[in-house]
């Protein structure tokens, strides 16, 4: 790359959130670049799970190595014989193949040069960004996109106390006994009773499982969200009381994971030269902490409209971030966030009994209703609607939770 060379896009970032928009914006014409300390070619450690429906609507089904129709809930305390409140969702969930969804977006990312650099600075130059690298490479891009996460540097947002975060421990492996039924998914198993009562007062926990066949299991013990975030130690010590209550026995792992992100980030400022997209750009769904369906639904747009702004030469980087920035989260899109906000955090105020009773009324909602609340696929009037009609049919005291304010 020469010193005179002007980029249209640099994307900084080379996980899911980068290859998503990067994949999409390879087929614009654009010249473009991505700079990470990491090869986009590195594997991909963290598991990700989907509805399948969302796939299926983009026509990336084929990108699931495991799709359970038997998906189950359970949010009684596990004392009772009435099957522990168990909710049948009656809807597929699916398990991303790593390899191959990473495969499929760098095969998509056509002509698009990846350099390994670790950005140190950015700032304005003739209504241009200048990037700054560790290597003391300086790279000149009309547009800069911050696709490396939620703790980058660059992206300025609101400042906020007490960020919400989602903590997990996980095990891919064998053991003694089956901890989820054959061909199973439980996508919350909130039952309690391998818990002191000293335990039950601590912020609460539930298992999110599934059998990858093989005898080989999935198991992860989750904390929804939670300020400050309930620690690895103590959730892989659940993770153990769960299972031994079971009487079911480690007999091998194959993998381990350990995941911790925010859920309630700041929405950024929009009037900032630098636009981001995924983690950095608060993308992660507030109530449910999937980001990988919104990713895949919102690049083509943004992409295509980029296309379009950069036709005009006259506009600066902080004039076509703020374009971005108004593709990304136009009015309807802020409104549902600010919503979906609202309601996690009236969800961390629960204990471990209400949160039971909120899920198990949550799941009786139609599938659409749900489904779509979880991905945040609802226009706003339908996620107005739903979030009414969930508060009408809650018990009384749900209903005082949910009205709290502090």
């Amino acid at each position: 790359m020469t010193s005179e060379e002007i980029l249209d896009i640099l994307i900084l970032g080379s996980g899911p959130a980068a290859l998503c928009l990067a994949s999409e914006l390879s087929s614009q014409n654009l010249s473009i670049k991505c700079i990470s300390k990491k090869s986009p070619f590195d594997k991909w450690d963290n598991t990700y799970g989907i509805w399948a429906s969302e796939l299926e609507d983009l026509g990336l089904d084929s990108l699931l190595s495991h799709r359970w129709s038997n998906t189950i809930s359970y949010f009684g305390d596990g004392t009772t014989k009435e099957e522990n409140n168990a909710i049948k969702h009656n809807y597929d969930y699916g398990l991303i193949d790593r390899e191959a969804f990473q495969n499929e977006l760098l095969k998509r990312c056509k002509g698009i040069k990846w350099l390994n650099e670790t950005a140190i600075d950015i700032y304005s130059v003739n209504k241009l960004s200048e990037v700054l690298c560790e290597s003391g490479l300086k790279i000149k891009s009309r547009l800069v996109i911050d696709a490396s996460g939620h703790k980058s540097k660059f992206i300025k947002r609101p400042i906020q106390k007490g960020v919400a975060q989602q903590a997990a421990y996980g095990i891919v492996g064998k053991f003694s006994s089956p901890p989820v039924n054959k061909n199973q998914f439980v996508l919350m198993d909130y039952r309690s009773d391998h818990l002191s009562k000293d335990e039950l007062s601590e912020p609460p926990s539930f298992l999110y499982a599934m059998d990858l066949g093989d005898d080989v299991y999935f198991v992860e013990e989750t904390s929804l969200a939670n300020y400050p975030a309930l620690t690895k130690d103590l959730l892989q010590k659940r993770l153990q009381k769960r299972l031994n209550k079971k009487g079911i026995l480690i007999k091998e792992i194959f993998h381990e994971e350990d995941c911790l992100f925010p859920m309630n980030l700041p929405l950024p400022f929009k009037n900032q030269a630098i636009l981001a997209f995924g983690g950095a750009a608060s993308m992660v769904h507030p109530a449910s902490g999937y980001m990988v369906g919104s990713l895949l639904r919102r690049a083509p747009l943004l992409a295509k409209k980029l296309k379009f702004y950069l036709k005009n030469p006259n506009l600066s980087s902080i004039e076509l971030a703020r374009k971005g920035w108004d593709i990304l989260w136009p009015s309807e899109l802020i409104k549902r966030h600010k919503l979906y906000q609202y309601g996690l955090k009236r969800l961390m105020s629960f204990n471990e009994k209400m949160l039971r009773s909120f899920f198990l009324n949550f799941f009786q909602l139609s599938t659409k209703e749900w489904s779509g609340f979880l991905t945040n696929t609802l226009p706003l009037p339908k996620l107005i609607f739903v979030m009414s009609k969930m508060f009408i049919k809650s018990p009384l005291r749900i209903k005082l939770g949910m009205l709290k304010i502090n």
